[in-house]
C-alpha cells in the first residue's frame, strides 16, 4: 500500500528538490565561477567556513567537517586542497593553541561572493514566473529554515 502525502506536507516535495538540484547546482556554479568543474570541494569548503564563522564558532575542520556532514579526515583533504588552491588561511586558534582556525583569503571572499550572486541568479530564474509577493515569501522561508537547520 502506497500512501500519498498530506497536501500541506513539503517534506516528499523538498527532498525531492535536494535529489534533483544536488549535483547539477554544484557543478554548474564551479564551471561558471572557476571555469572548471573540479573546483566543487573548494565551494562547500568556504561556505562552510562562512557559516562557521558567521556563528558561535571559530572555523575549524572539524566545523567543516559538521558542515559538510563528512568526516574529519574527509574534510581535512578539502581544507587542505582549498588551502593550496589559495582560498583559506591556517592560523592559530584564538581559543585553544592546540587547535588551527581557518579564514577565508581574498580569494576565497571573492569566490563565495560570486557562489552567493550566481545562487541569487539561479533563485531568480527558477522563480521568474511566480508573483513578487510569492518570491519574496518563499525566499523568507528558505532562510528561516536555512537559519534554523544551521543553528
Amino acid at each position: 500500500m502506497t500512501s500519498t502525502p498530506d497536501s500541506a506536507d513539503g517534506g516528499p516535495a523538498l527532498f525531492r528538490l535536494v535529489r534533483f538540484w544536488s549535483r547539477r547546482w554544484i557543478n554548474r556554479a564551479s564551471e561558471d565561477l572557476t571555469q572548471r568543474s573540479d573546483h566543487v570541494q573548494h565551494i562547500l569548503v568556504v561556505e562552510a567556513v562562512r557559516t562557521a564563522v558567521d556563528g558561535p564558532e571559530e572555523a575549524t575542520v572539524g566545523t567543516v567537517a559538521h558542515q559538510l556532514g563528512l568526516d574529519h579526515s574527509g574534510a581535512s583533504r578539502m581544507v587542505r586542497d582549498a588551502v593550496t588552491a589559495g582560498y583559506l588561511v591556517r592560523s592559530e586558534s584564538e581559543h585553544d593553541r592546540r587547535r588551527v582556525q581557518l579564514r577565508l583569503t581574498a580569494a576565497g571572499e571573492e569566490l563565495l561572493d560570486g557562489s552567493h550572486r550566481w545562487q541569487s541568479r539561479v533563485f531568480h530564474d527558477l522563480t521568474a514566473g511566480w508573483d513578487p509577493h510569492d518570491r519574496d515569501q518563499f525566499a523568507a522561508y528558505l532562510r528561516r529554515l536555512a537559519t534554523e537547520v544551521g543553528a
